[in-house]
Order: C-alpha cells, then structure tokens, then sequence
C-alpha cells in the first residue's frame, strides 16, 4: 500500500512528540529534521520539503504551541494542516460544459503510467453521472492501444471511436468531435499516445491536436510510484502544452508518496483524482485532507464509509439489523460479507482506512496488513466462498446442521481436505459469536433507540 514507509517514519516522530509533557525548541528542531528527512527519502521534491518544514517549524515555535496541554499533538495537527494545504488545500472537481453542451477532455502521459485504463475509468465514471461518453482512440504507435481501450470501453459500457492505426491522430480527434456531435454525445474523451520520456514529437502531436480541435481541459496521467521523476514529468507536459489537471495513478501500489505531496506545489494544477486499483470502478476524486490522514497514519474513514454505501444499501443493512437483533447469522450471511469487503478492496485495503494509531503497535498493526495482503489470504477466501457454494441451500441458512457426514459431502464438492472444512467451520462461528453479541447490545439498546449499524 502508499506511504507505509512514510506512515511509519511519522508515527515515530510523533510518538515520542506527543510522549512529552512539554516541548523545548530543540525538541520541535529535532523533530522537523527528522520529518525533513523522511519527506526526501520519500522523493518529495526538496524545494518543496525546505518550504514545509519551515512552515511548519514557525508554527511550531509558538508561546501557545510550546506551553499548551498538549503540545505534541498541537505539532501533528500543524503538520497535518500544512500537508493538507500542499496537495489542495481544497478538493477540485472536474468542470464540464452543460449536458447540452460536448466537453472535449484530452488526456496525455507516458507510457505505463496507466493513461488508456485511466480513460476508461473516468468514462465510466462520468456515464454514471448521467453523462452521454465517447472515447477516442488516438493512441496509433503502440501495439494493442486501440483493442485495449475497445475492450475497457466494452466493459464500462462506452462506445469508442477509432480509426485503426493508420491516420493521423489529429484527423481522428476531428473526426471523433464530428461524431460525439452527429450522436448527441456530450463527453468526448480522448487516449492520447503516450512515449517512454518526454519528446519533442509527442509535445508536438499534443500541440497539434490542442491546435485543430477545441480541447476543454487536459489532464495529465502521473505514475505516482515514480517518485520525483513524475513531478518532473508534470513540469515538461505543462510548459510544453499546458495542463488543466492531473490524475495520479497507482496510488494503491509501492509508492514512496513524493509525486502526491509535490505535484501540485510544482506544476500549481490541481490533482482531481486518484487511481487506486485495477477495477473500472477504482478511481476516486482526490481529497487532500484524506490523502494526509492517510499519509500521517491517521486513517481515512470518511473514504471507508463512502466505500460502505455503496456496497451496502440501506435495504440490506436493515435486514442485517433484523437478523443479529434475533441472533441469526448463517453462512449466507457470511457469503455476502465476503464479497462486500473483496468489493470495498479487500480486509487489508479496509485496515489501511482505519486509525493506524488507533490498532495498537505500529509494527503489529504493518505485520497483520502484510499477513492480510499475502496470496494465502486470497486462497483462503476462495476456499470458504467454494465452501458454501457446495452446501445445500438448508445448510446454509442452518449452520448448526453440518454434522460429519454433511461436512464431508462438502468437502469434496469443494474440492477441500476435511480439516480445511473444520478450520473455516472454526472460522464462521467465532464470526457468528461476534454477530450475536452485536445481537444482544442491539436489544440492550433497542428502546433508547442508541445503537446503529456503522453503516
């Protein structure tokens, strides 16, 4: 996941901040240029690093800061604060012209950074607002480009305009705005080439593109796992064609967090989303104070309850409500939980939105998420899902039915020992106890009208 390495250098810094009943200059000076170098090891750009810690520092420094009740929890929020205000402050959202209107949005980037998945993602996203979406595809040098926008198009349910690999890419983009215009189309988004560096011809085709058709905003794909180079890249595209926006891809993935924290500062354009998984579905717009929670350890619950919405309708939380009320949890129950939390990401990208200073040692807490994000986790998961899927729809909705003989049909109708049976029998009804006690605090509770579902 982002920022681990990050997350652990600042819990480190802040426990033995906040450990102390009263902060000294040299304690605050101390602590800054440990961030300061947590920041560079991270690859956030050093102009941008030197300003931070000098905010933050002067902040710091203060008579209220330095005799206040809590004096190291005052330097975390200041730090929290001012990272806050160096990715946004404020979250941007993408502007588009009335329905009635095409808004032609270009989006260019290098090779790999994830551009043509990015294009289909942000397609999907905006069809799901209500928006009538055409894709282009402009990408005519590499091998595939074209199919592989088809295929994402298909999946996310957006036409895409091509002209195989044959034509100019600016005959296309004229093409395409005729025909988002013949069909009433009022998104047109195009997939533009994209080169292993920055070149002269790329910045030249983008200029020509920009030149011939009327592009409403340009927005820059960033691979986020590479760090300062990608801040660098930002810089190149906005000089030379101008940027309106940028969109940070595999965030989910092994980055040092250098590209988020230093983007915007550099370029002044204004992160508008965030890539955070392979699925169609895995983009979210980008929210500067979560995404500095996020980085500080702190959690991101407000993304987390998001996630829960919309996996879990109101219809179904009631009538999970209704069941742990009667003490009922079944294996169907259970089936559905699965799925919701691989839907929402997974356990270990759930964990990753909680408090991590909240879950005890900072260590303990890392080793569960790296336990969590194992490929056995997985396997085990398909193995309970096989499971269930092997029992009759009665066993199901009656657990305490599975007697020997029935665990043994399951286990080979699943394809399991039958010991990996036992074990996630274990497994269910330790679950099932904790839904019943949820059970019994509801109906404690019930008149009062005080406890809810967290979701």
């Amino acid at each position: 996941m982002a920022f681990e390495s990050l997350q652990d250098r600042f819990q480190n810094i802040f426990k033995d901040l906040t450990g102390k009943g009263r902060l000294s200059q040299d304690d605050v000076k101390t602590a800054m240029r440990e961030v300061r170098m947590a920041l560079l090891e991270a690859d956030v750009n050093f102009k941008v690093v030197k300003s931070f810690v000098a905010k933050v520092q002067e902040r710091a420094i203060g008579e209220d800061i330095m005799n206040g009740l809590n004096p190291g929890q005052m330097v975390v929020k200041i730090v929290n604060e001012e990272m806050v205000s160096l990715m946004g402050p404020d979250v941007v959202e993408l502007e588009l012209k009335p329905t009635n209107e095409l808004t032609v949005i270009m989006l260019c980037g290098l090779q790999g950074a994830g551009k043509t998945t990015m294009a289909a993602k942000l397609a999907a996203r905006l069809k799901s607002q209500g928006r009538h979406v055409l894709l282009g595809a402009l990408d005519v040098y590499r091998p595939a480009a074209i199919q592989q926008l088809k295929i994402n198009g298909e999946k996310a349910g957006v036409e895409v305009f091509s002209m195989g690999d044959e034509n100019d890419p600016v005959d296309i983009a004229k093409a395409a705005v005729s025909h988002a215009l013949s069909n009433h189309q009022n998104i047109l988004i195009l997939d533009t080439a994209g080169r292993l560096h920055v070149d002269e011809d790329m910045m030249e085709e983008l200029q020509r593109i920009k030149a011939n058709v009327n592009v409403d905003k340009t927005l820059l794909t960033v691979d986020a796992m590479t760090g300062q180079d990608a801040v660098n890249v930002a810089a190149s595209f906005n000089d030379a064609v101008g940027i309106d926006g940028i969109i940070l891809t595999k965030l989910d993935g092994d980055t040092r967090g250098g590209a988020a924290l230093s983007v915007r500062q550099v370029t002044g354009k204004p992160i508008l989303f965030s890539g955070i998984g392979e699925k169609l579905t895995d983009l979210e717009p980008f929210y500067p104070d979560r995404m500095a929670s996020r980085i500080l350890g702190m959690g991101d619950i407000l993304t987390l309850i998001e996630k829960a919405e919309q996996e879990i309708s109101v219809e179904d939380a009631k009538n999970l409500e209704k069941k742990l009320r009667k003490g009922d949890f079944d294996y169907e129950d259970y089936l559905t939980q699965m799925r919701q939390m691989q839907n929402m990401g997974g356990i270990s990208a759930i964990l990753n939105m909680l408090p991590g200073s909240g879950l005890g040692n900072m260590g303990d807490f890392r080793k569960l998420k790296d336990q969590l994000d194992s490929d056995e986790t997985d396997k085990t998961m398909k193995k309970v899902e096989a499971m269930i899927m092997s029992m009759t729809p009665y066993e199901r909705t009656h657990p305490d039915a599975l007697n020997i003989q029935r665990k043994i049909r399951i286990a080979k109708g699943a394809g399991l020992e039958i010991n990996e049976v036992h074990r996630i029998v274990k497994q269910f009804e330790q679950s099932r106890k904790m839904m019943k006690q949820m059970g019994g605090m509801m109906k404690n509770n019930r008149r009062g009208g005080r406890f809810k579902l967290p979701f």
